[in-house]
């Protein structure tokens, strides 16, 4: 009997040493609405937007949670949910964030719904992890706006295939310089009655000359990819068919790993506002390198590009949340108690 209760207590005394201690804290809570909380919500958004090379770029909308762990002697960590909405700027866009504008309820709208951790250690800014999902509005809300526009098509309809196709053709028998191949289908709608297909698609240049191509399939993207942004429409009438395309051209960009792309925050910094006495700059911030994503590697069934799919961020660190039943003081523990969270809406709820 004595050895086994010696055999028990050794074993218990080797699994305490085995298994780290965690130290347990508590967490500060901030109101949503909160400048520092907007700061964080600020980097999160970068962070999404330079992770983007496909679909469009988000925005802003809602800040639903934040939580602020203690990580060192000096370092906090910022557990952060917010929701944004999609613009009509493409990922590609080098327009600034700011300046997009947001895609309306009668434009079928699309919400992303995203958790970051964002570690904030000696004025700088690291995400150690981020998910984001997004989804488009439901058909019942856009009926509500607009009962008779047209919502989202999936993007391998016969029909929204047939109507890029034509606008890609148009606009390389208009190029006086390089053929133009089709790099993703954004997005599409249509329009029952007449036969109506409204697209909008990405496009490369390639280093055939449109007026001289035999075969496309011999020709080759540039070294410096030359995107162009475009909307089309395909409308079929009796008398025939009418065929629309306009294009915007983005500035040349580097292949991926090629010196000229800078450092990894180049895109995030290029989409900040210029500081202002009323809006400081705010601190340095880390976002990590881009994700490249292969054009078409989604489902083309899909009628949009899901943020979930677009990006992904592995994780160096780990970082275990404690519960904590009562939370450290609130940022604003004077005046009237006000309940901090969910923040404002800026735009609209979808």
């Amino acid at each position: 009997m004595r050895c086994l209760v010696l055999l028990l207590c050794l074993a218990q005394l080797w699994g305490c040493q085995s298994v780290p201690l965690v130290e347990v804290g508590t967490y500060r809570q901030l109101n949503c609405d909160d400048p520092e909380t907007e700061q964080v919500a600020g980097v999160a958004l970068k962070y999404i937007n330079a992770k983007l090379l496909q679909g469009y770029k988000h925005i802003l909308n809602q800040i639903d949670k934040v939580k602020v762990w203690p990580r060192g002697p000096n370092g906090e960590v910022f557990v952060l949910e917010i929701d944004t909405l999609e613009t009509t700027c493409h990922a590609l866009d080098p327009t600034p964030v700011e300046n997009c504008t947001v895609r309306q309820v009668a434009q079928h709208a699309v919400e992303g719904d995203c958790d970051f951790h964002i570690l904030k250690q000696d004025g700088q800014f690291t995400v150690l992890s981020a998910k984001c999902d997004s989804s488009p509005d439901s058909a019942e809300d856009v009926r509500k706006v607009c009962p008779e526009c047209p919502l989202l098509a999936p993007r391998n309809n016969t029909s929204v295939v047939e109507a890029v196709n034509k606008a890609l053709a148009a606009f390389n028998a208009q190029s006086n310089g390089s053929y133009y191949q089709l790099v993703e289908t954004s997005r599409a709608q249509i329009v029952p009655v007449p036969p109506y297909t409204y697209v909008e698609f990405v496009v490369a240049a390639t280093d055939c000359v449109a007026k001289e191509v035999i075969d496309p399939a011999m020709c080759n993207l540039l070294a410096e990819k030359q995107y162009g942004f475009c909307k089309g429409s395909h409308i079929q009438r009796l008398g025939g068919e009418s065929v629309e395309v306009a294009c915007t051209m983005f500035q040349p960009q580097p292949l991926p790993g090629d010196p000229k792309m800078g450092v990894p925050t180049s895109a995030a910094d290029a989409a900040a506002p210029a500081p202002s006495p009323a809006n400081p700059a705010p601190a340095a911030m880390v976002v990590g390198s881009k994700v490249v994503a292969a054009p078409g590697a989604l489902s083309p069934s899909q009628t949009h590009y899901n943020l979930r799919e677009s990006f992904s961020m592995e994780s160096g660190e780990s970082f275990t949340m404690m519960k904590q039943h009562k939370p450290a003081k609130p940022g604003n523990a004077a005046g009237p108690l006000v309940r901090p969270c969910p923040g404002r809406i800026r735009h609209f709820k979808v």
